[in-house]
């Protein structure tokens, strides 16, 4: 469960098995005491610090593309959806009030394009 997400909303997501091991090793190490992530004197990260982290993160990893902490929620969102997941759970996972905000994932991509069987090949001709 994510309390006071985006918009201060509560929500429903997916949680990683592999994300939920290093989250109980971090647990382990670092043993938080309100906020998962704290900072160095306690209390929450501010948006500064979470983004500054994000691009040192995406420094070390190579990545030159422009990207902040909420391209993670959308590219999230497009591979559920590029994957086949229905727009309604990822409305749901996202948290939106209206499935017009979902549909902004709808974006035609060349990948999923190419997934894409056309139904006369199940046709035996």
């Amino acid at each position: 469960m994510i309390r006071g997400g985006k918009g201060r909303k509560d929500r429903i997501t997916l949680l990683s098995s592999k994300v939920l091991e290093k989250l109980d090793r971090y647990l382990l190490e670092y043993r938080p005491k309100v906020y998962l992530f704290e900072g160095q004197t306690g209390g929450a990260y501010s948006a500064t610090s979470v983004q500054k982290v994000f691009l040192q993160a995406k420094a070390r990893a190579g990545i030159k593309a422009p990207a902040t902490v909420h391209t993670l929620r959308h590219s999230f969102a497009t591979h559920l959806l590029e994957k086949g997941t229905d727009l309604r759970y990822i409305r749901t996972l996202l948290g939106h009030s209206s499935s017009k905000t979902t549909e902004i994932y709808t974006h035609v991509s060349t990948k999923a394009i190419g997934k894409i069987r056309s139904p006369l090949d199940d046709l035996d001709i």
